[in-house]
């Protein structure tokens, strides 16, 4: 049998202290075990489902459907009518602080889209007036367009810029999601490859990156505002302790309590910021936290230039979906 790595051994013990959960931890990731598929639905609920589905948990949205082991949801006929987005339902928790946030809501924007879950996600739970879905790797382009095109998800627009670009627009957006690129180290639970994932290395770059995008994104949010920050990774350098930089140089911002994650509350800090593992039996694992913009005056009366934005678009549908 494969023995873990040294260094999977180090990061098991920086998250429990507990031995029986190191152990859990890593037997999810040495000896993965399939997950229940999760669909959204973009489309009106039928009334009967054509999945077989699983008891709902608690803090599941209605639009949301955990299907039984064995569906293959991608290969429904539906699917390919737009009619439901697949994803994991790890995502499905990482995006479920946006629940919190109340409506209406008239800018989103989204600064790590692809493949476009999260996106479509805060599309059905918020209807803004208007999604932007940035995406800076333009290989990955392809699929979110395709799944917004799909699903029909409007109004809406994707556009591929560097963060540093959209920082230049200020306070212009009601929520921007940062589900931020990272090691990846879910995906070891998942049965996939992630080399390198647990490296201090790797971690550390990923961090860095991660505070960058973080800090440009802050400034796209309009006062009173949210930031939704997430990943799919288990290092609490590039979980709790970017959050942890990003307030101290954002100290406008505070972590929102959501009550309905009270039972997966961290327990590396006290903040407000929430954790799915493995070994929960429910998806391969996620970090999610929402900041609100405590600003109140900050460039009031000033007009937002969404022009400036929609020069940027490659792709658009303004057609109000029904």
């Amino acid at each position: 049998m494969e023995q873990p790595s040294n260094l999977l051994l180090k990061v098991s013990r920086r998250l429990f202290t507990n031995l029986d959960e190191q152990e859990k931890f890593i037997e999810a990731l040495m000896n993965p075990q399939p997950f229940s598929p999760s669909i959204l639905w973009c489309k009106q609920k039928p009334e009967v489902s054509p999945l077989a589905v699983e008891t709902p948990t608690y803090w599941q949205p209605q639009f949301i459907d955990r299907l039984c082991l064995g569906e293959k949801p991608g290969q429904h006929p539906l699917h390919q009518q737009g009619y439901f987005y697949c994803l994991d339902f790890s995502s499905v928790f990482a995006a479920s602080t946006l629940l919190a946030i109340p409506q209406p809501v008239s800018l989103v924007f989204d600064m790590c889209a692809a493949p476009g879950g999260k996106s479509i996600f805060a599309w059905k739970a918020l209807q803004p007036d208007l999604l932007i879905s940035n995406e800076v790797i333009g290989k990955r382009l392809g699929m979110l367009i395709s799944n917004f095109k799909r699903c029909q998800i409007s109004p809406s627009a994707v556009v591929n810029r560097d963060s540093s670009i959209f920082a230049e627009i200020p306070c212009s957006s009601n929520l921007v999601i940062v589900d931020a690129p990272c090691t990846g180290q879910s995906l070891l639970a998942k049965g996939e490859k992630a080399p390198g994932c647990f490296h201090p290395t790797a971690i550390n770059k990923s961090a860095n990156r991660q505070k960058r995008i973080i800090a440009n994104s802050a400034k796209l949010v309009s006062p009173q505002g949210y930031l939704a920050y997430m990943t799919c990774t288990y290092s609490p350098e590039e979980n709790e302790q970017v959050c942890e930089w990003f307030l101290e140089r954002f100290p406008q911002f505070q972590a929102i309590e959501i009550n309905d994650l009270a039972k997966y509350q961290s327990h590396l800090t006290k903040m407000h910021c929430y954790r799915m593992f493995p070994q929960d039996m429910l998806g391969a694992g996620a970090f999610t936290i929402l900041f609100k913009n405590t600003n109140e005056h900050e460039n009031e009366g000033k007009e937002v230039d969404l022009n400036t934005i929609a020069s940027l678009y490659i792709y658009q549908n303004f057609k109000k979906s029904s």
